[in-house]
């Protein structure tokens, strides 16, 4: 009852003008930083060990900004997810598709999105126009899982595989040519991981997509969504394909993957996704961080 209540409200959200909008969006942000607090800790820790050179004052005030820009990417989300396909197409415009395209045209593609805070809205606006397929982590809460199922292939009939499921759905997808959207940095436990370093710091790591791009000769290309500012939406850009990429060296395939990923937040450090626990998986012997 609780998560309709919740869906409900915010299926109010998307009624308001972008702007405000955008606004309520960033109050909200800051109400979860205030009510919050292990997600308040998680961004706080995650923040000390990938910038251990910034003061308390300095991570402080990238905490907040990122929970602003969290709150505010959560409240648009609402549009992708209810309102009609034009303002889904002005909320997100995109840059840079023709790197895709190229790849698309001479084979499987892997298109490799970093977890930023409007991820959510990559992905809907992209459904718009591609056939895809993607892998989700199955919600606890089952009416909520319903709901994202539902949210994602609104507009087209994405293929979700399940993380249950491993990667040969995946494999299968990418030897029939549907393009994979994959998001590479999120820590689900040691199994079928590498710990490679993330701003200097072990995280667990799946090192599927060399494992994936090899098996199948998919091309690696990459898409970043970019929070513009407060009512002019959202930068969808895609670069072009990685080069000689993968190599027969798997972790240091990783290693790229992590360093790109890493180049990407510098560029906008507030629009990461830091609510994750990204070390939450730690190497035999080290103590928990969280």
């Amino acid at each position: 009852m609780l998560t309709r209540i919740a869906l409900a409200l915010m299926w109010l959200l998307h009624f308001l003008p972008s702007t405000l909008l955008a606004s309520t969006g960033e109050l909200l942000g800051l109400l979860i930083m205030g009510l919050v607090r292990e997600r308040r800790n998680v961004v706080r820790i995650n923040l000390e060990l990938c910038f251990p050179d910034l003061s308390k004052a300095q991570r402080k005030r990238l905490a907040r900004a990122h929970f602003r820009a969290f709150g505010r990417a959560l409240a648009e989300t609402t549009i992708a997810w209810w309102s009609d396909v034009e303002r889904v197409r002005a909320l997100a415009t995109v840059e840079g598709k023709q790197h895709f395209d190229v790849a698309n045209r001479a084979g499987p593609v892997i298109v490799l999105a970093p977890h930023f805070v409007g991820v959510e809205i990559l992905a809907i606006r992209l459904s718009i126009e591609e056939n895809a397929q993607s892998m989700y982590s199955r919600q606890k809460n089952a009416v909520f899982n319903r709901f994202l199922i539902s949210r994602r292939t609104r507009f087209r009939p994405i293929r979700l595989a399940s993380r249950q499921d491993g990667i040969k759905p995946l494999v299968r997808g990418l030897k029939a040519r549907l393009p994979l959207f994959y998001l590479p940095d999120m820590d689900f436990g040691p199994r079928d991981a590498i710990f490679v370093p993330f701003f200097g710091v072990p995280a667990a790591t799946i090192d599927a997509v060399p494992r994936l791009a090899a098996l199948t000769g998919a091309a690696v290309v990459p898409v970043l969504i970019e929070q513009k500012p407060a009512g002019q939406g959202y930068l969808i850009r895609f670069l072009p394909a990685w080069e000689n990429y993968p190599t027969r060296d798997f972790s240091a395939d990783t290693l790229r993957m992590n360093r790109f990923i890493e180049d990407c937040v510098r560029a906008a450090p507030e629009q990461y996704f830091w609510i994750h626990k990204r070390f939450k998986t730690r190497p035999p012997g080290e103590k928990r961080v969280y």
